[in-house]
């Protein structure tokens, strides 16, 4: 079959549909967090995510999202709004934690396990699966909703995130409380990190949220152009990494980030000849 007679196909338009939209989430949320050097986050949440499958898995809760969006948004606020009184601070807290969770998430699969296949489960938690292409109504709306919840925050609050990334002290000299939209950056950030382990599992979600923003910044220097060329590589990387996988079989998550990566390199090529001239 060729792709135009896939696309044709009502699962194959949703999966498009969740995935362009999940994709663009996590490329806008992801400059802001490489700018921050924030960029180990991303794979932190996403084991916290896994313990939180881990945990929806056991007790048979129909969409797990319902779990794992909240306990990723309440450890993405906690982690970056921490501050500089935290007794374990920065990379050490999110190592610390994601490990915990990481691991309570495998331990919990292996002890109270549902299935009889505890190996393919686990995998397709930490690596993505073919789950989008059957995703069932109520996750589609699910997933829509949220990401049009962290587009428009996005767009609403540009201006903020704009300040909060490059110069969060300097808002609070200026009274500005800078605190809420930290607040509400990390928040965002948890959602997306939810919403993409859909798409490309636990282990590859930072390459989702990082790669398309690192491949812009090879090339463009101005703030709004990279978010917008980050959109614009996330977005036609989710696209053909999805329709690869249809039509060839190959793993959905590894497919996308796979093409992130090849752009990314196209990228870095492009940038050494802008610089050359």
């Amino acid at each position: 079959m060729s792709v135009w007679e896939y696309l044709q196909f009502s699962f194959v338009q949703n999966a498009l549909i969740v995935g362009v939209l999940v994709a663009l989430c996590a490329a806008l949320i992801g400059v802001p967090l490489v700018l921050k050097r924030y960029s180990f986050i991303g794979d932190g949440l996403s084991h916290i995510a896994f313990g939180g499958m881990a945990v929806a898995a056991v007790i048979n809760l129909t969409n797990n999202l319902y779990l794992i969006m909240p306990l990723t948004v309440a450890a993405a606020v906690s982690l970056l709004t921490a501050g500089q009184n935290a007794k374990i601070k920065g990379d050490a807290a999110i190592a610390l934690i994601s490990v915990a969770a990481l691991a309570f998430g495998y331990f919990l699969l292996n002890t109270f396990s549902v299935t009889p296949n505890i190996s393919a489960d686990v995998c397709t938690s930490l690596f993505g699966s073919t789950s989008i292409l059957t995703l069932k109504q109520s996750d589609i709306f699910l997933c829509i909703g949220m990401s049009v919840l962290v587009i428009a925050v996005y767009l609403v609050f540009y201006n903020k995130i704009f300040a909060v990334t490059f110069d969060a002290e300097f808002m609070k000299a200026a009274g500005v409380k800078s605190k809420a939209y930290e607040i509400l950056v990390a928040a965002v950030i948890g959602i997306v990190v939810s919403l993409s382990m859909r798409l490309v599992g636990s282990l590859l979600t930072s390459a989702l949220v990082i790669f398309p923003a690192l491949s812009a910044m090879r090339v463009f220097k101005n703030f709004k152009a990279v978010v917008l060329c980050s959109a614009a590589v996330s977005v036609a990387c989710a696209l053909c990494g999805i329709l690869i996988s249809i039509v060839w079989g190959t793993p959905v998550g590894a497919t996308i980030v796979l093409t992130e990566v090849v752009i990314f390199g196209l990228f870095c090529v492009s940038g050494l000849k802008f610089k050359r001239r």
